[in-house]
């Protein structure tokens, strides 16, 4: 028997991804590894219903903590903490997606 692997993915609320896009077109900037493909993959979310892999989700807010890392010194403090924040987000969603959706606790 022969399966496919399943691919998780995640909806994020248009914002989200609105503003991922433009933190990661920084990263891109940059030359920050990785941030070429889920800036694409952000930019044409639309299409998609922002709909996303998990996989690229989690890329994304790797290339936006480091951009934070490496722009820390150089930027306003509030550009910093956005910049944070949406990496967190993004991180945040893709630990959700890994929780299974029901409990076992109703037994």
């Amino acid at each position: 028997m022969t399966s496919s692997p399943f691919q998780r993915t995640i909806a994020l609320p248009a914002p989200v991804c609105e503003q991922a896009a433009q933190h990661l077109e920084q990263a891109a900037h940059r030359s920050i590894d990785g941030a070429a493909v889920p800036l694409k993959a952000f930019r044409a979310a639309a299409d998609t219903d922002f709909v996303l892999p998990a996989s690229v989700v989690e890329q994304a807010a790797a290339c936006l903590l480091v951009l934070a890392t490496e722009t820390a010194q150089s930027v306003r403090p509030s550009a910093l903490r956005a910049t944070i924040s949406v990496a967190l987000r993004l991180r945040d969603a893709v630990e959700l997606s890994h929780q299974p959706a029901l409990s076992s606790r109703f037994w």
